[in-house]
């Protein structure tokens, strides 16, 4: 099944179901106003939205309208939480070894995660706002789970049993913000601003043989200004899966139905810089600190700049008929101008 959620309705949107091929939706308010209030009284409206699905898919629904990702929110326009993790341990050896620092051996076994900020997040189309391209804009495309309600202390195995939804990740990143906070020994916060997701959330059975170990085993595919950047399999080299990540969250405290946990920059295991682009035959990457590492690693200087006002990136994952599973995460970069 696939949902989404349209921006007219309030601060939360209104809940729509959307058809397999994204091409039509339909409101659903008499079972549940907002994504959120679906995933509170998920097993009583689970069936009646599946019912939806269905029509939609059969050509039987009486009132379908298109669908256009333009007018949607992020699924969960605002979120009780949006923690994400760094499951691709690729992405961080690359980053230390760029500074010329080791890997600790515990980041095998014990998950790196942040807190991120989830009052609002960025609609899939919209602009993404920033005051200064002096910040290091970056995007890092990721996938992240919606979680139902999860006990303290619950196993992998039963975190996964509680993965409702999937949707992908533009996890904004400001890389010239970063180094002095995490000085700072407290972690992000200047330099994560609002994230945004797909226009769609699906859940794990619309993936079939690609939903395999808590994991999604299928290309992640990045353009920069309209050029091929990355294509790396999110289910390759993903050092925790999403029922450890998800485990890792809830050692101490519950989840509540809602919570987003996010996998980390999607990053494969290659050959170094000149043969890993997309351009040389490579799966490229999904953020350009990446790029940047493997410059600096074998330039000795980073040479890719991040982004600019004007620079548009484009995150989506296809199926193996090559049809938009999630729909697209598309957005330019612009400057905030406050209207205060």
């Amino acid at each position: 099944m696939k949902l989404a959620t349209l921006k007219h309705g309030g601060r939360d949107g209104t809940l729509v179901v959307v058809s397999r091929d994204l091409a039509r939706c339909q409101t659903v308010g008499e079972i549940a106003r907002t994504l959120q209030q679906a995933l509170d009284n998920w097993d009583e409206v689970l069936p009646e939205l599946e019912l939806v699905y269905d029509m939609l898919n059969n050509g039987h629904a009486r009132h379908a309208i298109p669908f256009e990702p333009r007018h949607c929110h992020s699924p969960l326009p605002r979120a009780f939480q949006w923690a994400d993790g760094s499951a691709y341990i690729n992405h961080v050896e690359l980053v230390r070894k760029a500074r010329g620092a080791e890997l600790p051996p515990e980041f095998h076994v014990d998950p790196l995660m942040y807190q991120g900020g989830s009052d609002s997040f960025i609609g899939p189309c919209d602009p993404v706002l920033a005051c200064d391209e002096a910040w290091g804009i970056d995007f890092e495309a990721e996938v992240a789970v919606v979680t139902g309600d999860v006990a303290a202390g619950a196993t992998p195995e039963q975190c996964a049993q509680q993965i409702r939804l999937l949707m992908l990740v533009n996890d904004v990143s400001l890389r010239n913000l970063i180094p002095s906070e995490l000085a700072k020994g407290f972690g992000f916060l200047q330099s994560k601003p609002a994230s945004a997701f797909s226009p769609v959330a699906v859940t794990p059975d619309e993936l079939g043989v690609a939903w395999k170990d808590t994991k999604l085993h299928l290309p992640l595919e990045v353009e920069l200004n309209g050029e091929p950047f990355g294509k790396p399999n999110a289910g390759v080299d993903m050092t925790f899966n999403f029922g450890q990540l998800i485990a890792h969250v809830a050692k101490t405290r519950e989840l509540e139905a809602g919570s987003i946990v996010g996998s980390g920059t999607v990053s494969n295991k290659q050959g170094g810089l000149f043969g890993s682009s997309v351009a040389n035959g490579g799966v490229g990457y999904c953020c350009i600190a990446e790029l940047r590492m493997y410059e600096t690693i074998e330039q000795r200087k980073p040479k890719t700049p991040f982004m600019r006002f004007g620079d548009r990136v484009r995150i989506e994952m296809r199926d193996g008929k090559g049809a938009s599973i999630f729909g697209a995460i598309d957005q330019v970069i612009e400057r905030y101008v406050s209207t205060a």
